[in-house]
């Protein structure tokens, strides 16, 4: 078991007890309750805006060369790598995920920061095109304070991947991790005011606000101090923070929920595609905004490759995150094991037919989990609710195609557009499908790869804006023109 960090959280730079409602955490490897948190309230959200934008405003941190600001984000990115088996622990035990998948996260949040400051270092502004006797360049502003709110899922990649480019760009940072799941980003948040004290820099640059989603969410993105919403999450409540900002006139980025199409093609190399429809849907146990949850298999291979699909996923092996041998750990929580489960019995009521998993795996060893078992289901419309709804879980659902114009069309009669997977040995129909399918994000002949460096975002419910990218940065600032006159003749009105 790792440490527990203590109960305090960060707030305008110190580390206290919140004055919000208490949240038990708990193990959802055995129901235990791991710490409890005294979250934050509303009242603790506007004392550390306040402090946030104080921070920003700071000379000490406004005026920061861009190197030396990367230089923090340098060390940042030491501290979590150098902690990452720490950090690595801490996320196992809050979000049941296996020591491999959470160990892989901590890295590449340090990776990006380093991103981030390298991009930060090289970055550059521009002298634009002059149409008179004047000289016009385009510059880059910090906004000042701004929301990062984060999803369960993935804690510390997620922290990073808005915390970082905040940084960089000039901000200060109000961070929500999601109730389930805190303690990842409080130990993340030790590392940043740590960095940021020994560089003798504000330490309220970072808030990291734990609490439930309807009162410490929607008052950071409602406080009038936060210029931009940064948002990871279910697409209902990416629409209310959509709303919000509307109402602020500020800019947000959602990156919301998905039903990813994952395609085998007649030509595809089998086995390499079996191994990467199940990584692509049971890795993380489901709980990934780009699991390929719909399956679509050309019509001449369909029965041979679900029987054997079904059979492979039927070795899987279930089990806590802790264990070496585990491929597919317990879900985030009780409650949402107990979603995934409703989600599968609607599927059966609409005539679905469950070829391996649909419910929890029996034994002692699993009855105080939040586990269930790999699901395939098939024999679906694809206006099934378990085709078109986001389940968040281990579940597939799949049908067979009979060429590309039936497939392209079922592919995309779906709301959300975040990615798609495709296995072919044809590069010229992988290129076609690509472009085709209404997705963010296509792998071909690979799946849930990630680079910092490619811009990562949605279409449809899926989303809007982008993070990653060599521009992550900019997202986060203002852009100004600025004109030099250097005509010496007056103006016209000069007299």
């Amino acid at each position: 078991m790792p440490r527990i960090p203590a109960d305090e959280i960060l707030i305008a730079g110190q580390w206290r007890r919140g004055r919000g409602t208490p949240i038990h955490t708990v193990d959802p490897a055995d129901g235990s309750v791991l710490t409890t948190v005294h979250a934050a309230s509303a009242e603790d959200v506007d004392e550390a805006a306040h402090a946030a934008a104080a921070a920003a405003a700071a000379p000490e941190w406004r005026d920061l060369a861009p190197h030396d600001r990367a230089r923090v984000l340098y060390r940042i990115g030491d501290a979590i790598e150098e902690h990452a088996d720490e950090l690595s622990a801490l996320q196992t035990a809050d979000t049941g995920k296996t020591l491999g998948e959470t160990r892989a996260l901590a890295l590449s949040a340090a990776g990006t920061f380093r991103y981030t400051a390298a991009a930060l270092e090289t970055g550059e502004d521009a002298l634009t095109p002059s149409r008179g006797p004047y000289l016009t360049m385009s510059t880059h502003e910090p906004i000042g304070v701004v929301a990062a709110i984060n999803p369960w899922n993935s804690p510390i990649a997620s922290d990073a991947q808005k915390a970082a480019p905040a940084l960089a760009g000039g901000n200060a940072v109000l961070l929500k991790p999601a109730e389930w799941t805190p303690l990842v980003s409080l130990a993340f948040g030790r590392l940043v005011h740590r960095a940021l004290a020994d560089a003798g820099l504000p330490t309220a640059l970072l808030a990291v606000l734990p609490g439930r989603g309807r009162v410490v969410g929607d008052a950071i993105a409602r406080h009038p101090l936060v210029g931009r919403i940064g948002f990871t999450g279910g697409t209902a409540t990416g629409r209310a923070i959509a709303r919000v900002a509307a109402d602020k006139l500020v800019p947000a980025s959602l990156e919301l929920g998905g039903k990813s199409p994952t395609i085998v093609r007649e030509d595809a190399d089998l086995e390499q595609a079996l191994a990467g429809v199940m990584y692509g849907i049971f890795s993380s146990s489901g709980q990934s905004c780009i699991a390929g949850s719909r399956l679509f298999v050309h019509a001449s291979l369909y029965d041979a490759f679900l029987t054997e699909l079904v059979r492979r996923v039927r070795g899987l092996r279930v089990g806590p995150g802790t264990s070496p041998e585990t491929q597919v750990a317990p879900l985030v929580h009780h409650a949402h094991r107990d979603g995934v489960a409703a989600a599968v019995e609607r599927a059966r009521a609409e005539g679905g037919r469950v070829l391996c998993g649909g419910a929890a795996p029996q034994g002692e060893r699993y009855a105080k989990g939040a586990y269930y078992l790999p699901t395939v289901i098939d024999s679906l419309p694809n206006s099934a609710r378990a085709c078109q709804e986001e389940i968040f879980g281990p579940v597939l659902v799949a049908q067979p195609y009979a060429d590309e114009e039936d497939l392209v069309a079922r592919a995309n009669d779906s709301a959300y557009g975040l990615a798609c997977g495709i296995w072919t040995r044809d590069a010229r129909a992988a290129w076609r499908l690509g472009r085709r399918i209404e997705a963010g994000t296509v792998w071909i002949n690979t799946y849930k790869q990630f680079s910092v460096s490619t811009p990562f975002g949605g279409v449809k419910d899926s989303g809007l804006g982008i993070e990653k990218g060599r521009d992550l940065i900019r997202a986060y600032q203002r852009q100004k023109s600025l004109y030099w006159g250097t005509d010496t003749t007056p103006l016209p009105w000069a007299n």
